[in-house]
């Protein structure tokens, strides 16, 4: 396979591996609960892009189902809130601290690449193996990233490379052939990537009403796992039926569930306004149940107004919005353009919604200004599904525009479009959503090598987890203070002391409550001797020396 040389390539190669590894320190009062007071399992992570994917790895590798990117395109201009160039004073000052000197003399493909490469590394670690990365770039880097992704992540796994048209009048080039497009490369982390494939218009519409022709679509109760009513409160509601009365999403089983759709989605809307918008049937309950002396309920199901079958997607990505979307959807949340690169919500919501499975975990690490945060909860809205989102945003506009965008997608705004006249004002609703905002804490360790006196311990016991098995971690110090988990057969423990030094020895082993085959024990210090550790089938780890870095 041919692969890409450049200036400083041997300098970053294994770089993610050097990376510090940082705690996340959770910001409450930049956070958003939802109505349950959850943070719905979002996150918006302020800080180097590169450290924070560090520190997502003791949850989140091979747990990330979806990864969309919009790195700078490396276009040469500056005078943007995002500078979508690699002199950006962070990136030159990363490329003199990991490359050294040799890196004031690189060309700025040079540079990009060397900025590039140990991201997309940790990327690819994140990703699941049923999972797919998908990177939005222009002309200027296009070959380049092309054969960096085939390189990190196999050109056997190249899912396609798809044109999105951008510029609907073909773009501002003054010259006779104008791009006004851009490229996605989607890649799969290996060949059990799974796509969900969208749907095209085909097949017959058998049926007729008063608002034309359809076909029977899927019934609009939400079935399956996490199909309770306190699931997704927002989703209860009645409907009015054919005969005046009112639907209510129960279960076969009597028990309340909830409709596929909130009241946000158009196709809701109008069934609420018109029951015709549905097609309706009496359904009786599972046998020997009733609700309100009732053995039967109106079930309304879809109407389907086009023809549709399941297809992967079109070469040129035309028709999910363009950059002029964009523009305006972000003036419409803050009233004027404070950010020159956006992606529209629509062309983000088609690249999530080919994720599997209905809970994926979405992460953006150039998250810029939340499109991808917005298009994840809104999908969620539409189909009644539980997306989750990460946000990495290394620019001081993390909290004022990134998070701020989520915030108001979440709580409802003010349509804050510029008019020429006075109108009155639109109120957009909020999608019932919440995150969690974090910064990047404190290094794990300390430059002398030694665990961080500011590091809490119970990172310290994630994090040691992890580099032990990769397995999730849960807290069982309830059972003894030094207990950090069980994985098969093998018993783990962490005999860490803050304030002192802790020793492995005959009275330690007797406090365990549990022996393993074998038992791994981390302590500062051990008397026991080896054929005597080896014989009790104990494995000794010295505090911090043998404590992995990630």
């Amino acid at each position: 396979m041919p692969t890409l040389e450049w200036m400083g390539k041997s300098k970053v190669v294994a770089y993610h591996r050097q990376v510090p590894y940082r705690v996340l320190e959770r910001i409450p009062e930049k956070s958003v609960l939802d109505s349950h007071g959850s943070d719905c399992g979002n996150m918006i992570i302020h800080g180097d892009n590169l450290e924070a994917l560090k520190a997502l790895l003791p949850e989140y590798e091979g747990k990330v189902d979806c990864i969309y990117i919009d790195p700078p395109y490396n276009t040469g201009t500056e005078k943007w809130v995002y500078n979508d160039n690699v002199n950006d004073p962070r990136i030159r000052k990363w490329i003199g601290e990991v490359v050294g000197p040799e890196g004031q003399d690189f060309a700025r493909h040079d540079k990009w690449l060397c900025m590039m490469y140990p991201r997309l590394r940790i990327l690819r670690d994140l990703l699941s193996d049923e999972g797919f990365i998908a990177v939005s770039i222009n002309d200027v880097e296009l070959s380049n990233l092309g054969l960096l992704l085939d390189e990190i992540f196999g050109s056997s796994n190249r899912l396609a490379c798809a044109p999105w048209r951008s510029e609907k009048s073909g773009g501002k080039d003054k010259t006779a052939l104008r791009t006004g497009h851009e490229y996605i490369y989607f890649y799969g982390k290996s060949p059990s990537c799974r796509i969900t494939l969208e749907e095209k218009s085909v097949g017959d519409l058998n049926h007729k009403d008063k608002f034309g022709k359809y076909r029977k679509g899927r019934e609009l109760r939400k079935w399956g796992a996490t199909s309770n009513r306190e699931d997704r409160p927002n989703a209860w509601f009645g409907v009015p039926a054919p005969d005046g009365s009112i639907a209510w999403p129960y279960k076969n089983d009597g028990t309340e569930g909830y409709w596929r759709w909130t009241t946000q989605k158009k196709e809701m809307q109008d069934i609420l306004t018109d029951p015709e918008h549905a097609v309706w049937e009496k359904v009786p309950y599972d046998e020997g149940v009733s609700v309100q002396g009732q053995t039967e309920r109106w079930v309304p199901y879809e109407k389907i107004r086009d023809q549709r079958k399941s297809f992967g997607w079109n070469t040129w990505l035309d028709g999910f919005g363009a950059n002029s979307n964009a523009t305006a959807e972000l003036k419409a949340l803050f009233g004027s353009k404070i950010f020159d690169t956006p992606k529209p919500v629509s062309l983000i919501k088609w690249i999530v919604s080919l994720a599997y499975p209905s809970d994926a975990i979405i992460l953006d690490s150039f998250a810029g200004s939340a499109t991808t945060g917005e298009a994840v909860v809104s999908l969620n809205a539409d189909e009644g599904l539980s997306r989750r989102f990460i946000l990495i945003e290394m620019m001081d506009y993390a909290d004022s525009i990134t998070a701020e965008r989520m915030r108001r997608v979440i709580r409802g705004y003010d349509d804050q479009t510029p008019r020429k006249t006075k109108k009155e004002i639109v109120h957009i609703p909020g999608i019932d959503s919440g995150f969690s905002y974090y910064e990047l804490g404190s290094v794990m360790f300390d430059a002398d090598g030694g665990l961080n006196a500011d590091v809490s311990e119970a990172e310290i016991r994630r994090y040691i987890w992890y580099s032990e098995t990769k397995a999730p971690y849960a807290d069982m110090t309830a059972e003894h203070p030094y207990l950090l988990g069980v994985l098969g057969e093998t018993v783990y423990y962490l005999a860490y002391e803050p304030d002192g030094a802790t020793t492995l020895g005959p009275g330690l082993l007797r406090q365990l409550p549990r022996r393993g085959t074998p038992t791994v024990i981390y302590a500062d210090r051990c008397v026991i001797d080896d054929d005597k550790l080896n014989e009790l089938n104990v494995v000794f780890k010295q505090i911090p020396r043998q404590i992995a870095r990630v």
